[in-house]
């Protein structure tokens, strides 16, 4: 049922309330399949591209800690 209102919202050009709605179904996902926090971020920081990982600023942060996050996990 999300998925639909998801391709609906898509369709009428409503990408960033789409979105909103693909957090939501990340997050039903997640609990049907006990996915656990620890588990995402450890997926995510195998989906980051190998060359941001290694790209190192002068303060020692990475380019991708400096970037806004586009979700942020909230408990």
């Amino acid at each position: 049922m999300l998925e639909e209102c998801r391709a609906a919202l898509r369709l009428d050009g409503r990408a960033d309330t789409a979105q909103l709605v693909s957090v939501a179904i990340l997050d039903v996902r997640m609990k049907l399949n006990r996915i656990g926090d620890a588990e995402l971020k450890a997926l995510c920081d195998e989906i980051m591209p190998p060359d941001s990982a290694d790209e190192v600023s002068r303060d020692g942060r990475s380019s991708a800690q400096r970037r806004r996050p586009l979700l942020r996990l909230v408990k």
